[in-house]
């Protein structure tokens, strides 16, 4: 079932004409968190494939569709030699070498995905800017692997759900930018209350589903 899933997504990333439109010369980069994997498609065909480090529980990597904006070489650092940075609205993240090998292949960094630094150097050479980087985490979309309790300071594709059911509720207005600030903890404060939930300014499970953000099977 996942592979099907996962074959489905891609044809729709590589097909749609307008939110998914493939990349300069057809190139798009699809990360896969779970399995610690990046994967270049060309054209729909995977021309190479790096394993990653992604972002710690405490610091997740951002989930979503994506565009390579900017990009620079440096000497060896904390990036590597390269980075690659997205437009991802909630901070900034990116896909960057590493002096850090031994993180390879485990949930290491504040959220950037890490490559080892000759994979990072090939990834720079072969991808123009406003390449696509499709990031995917568990089995629960922008919820990655479930219900976790969101607070002020938080940032994440989670968040921004969060913020998209308290606008949809009208708890919320604005944008939905993916960052737990004071707007949003106010907003949560009156949901809590509107729920007759027990009061508090963090975004539980309980309000959470309450306001439908509910987990599927």
């Amino acid at each position: 079932m996942r592979k099907l899933l996962f074959l489905v997504l891609i044809l729709w990333v590589l097909a749609a004409p307008a939110l998914a439109s493939r990349g300069p010369d057809g190139k798009l980069i699809w990360i896969e968190l779970d399995r610690m994997r990046l994967t270049l498609y060309e054209n729909g065909q995977p021309t190479a494939v790096y394993t990653i480090a992604a972002g710690k529980q405490a610091t997740p990597s951002p989930i979503g569709i994506f565009r390579v904006t900017h990009r620079f070489s440096t000497a060896l650092s904390g990036f590597g030699t390269r980075f690659l940075g997205l437009n991802v609205p909630w901070g900034s993240y990116g896909i960057h070498g590493t002096n850090r090998p031994e993180s390879i292949g485990s949930a290491a960094s504040h959220g950037c995905i890490r490559l080892r630094v000759r994979d990072a150097e090939k990834l720079f050479a072969a991808v123009p800017t406003y390449t696509k980087v499709v990031i995917e985490g568990g089995p629960y979309g922008p919820l990655n692997w479930g219900l976790r309790t969101l607070r002020e300071g938080d940032r994440g594709a989670d968040v921004r759900q969060l913020q998209l059911r308290l606008i949809q509720a009208g708890y919320l207005w604005g944008g939905a930018d993916g960052v737990f600030g004071a707007a949003t903890r106010q907003a949560v404060i009156t949901a809590r209350k509107a729920f007759a939930l027990p009061a508090g300014d963090a975004a539980d499970s309980a309000l959470q589903m309450a306001l439908g953000m509910r987990l599927f099977d």
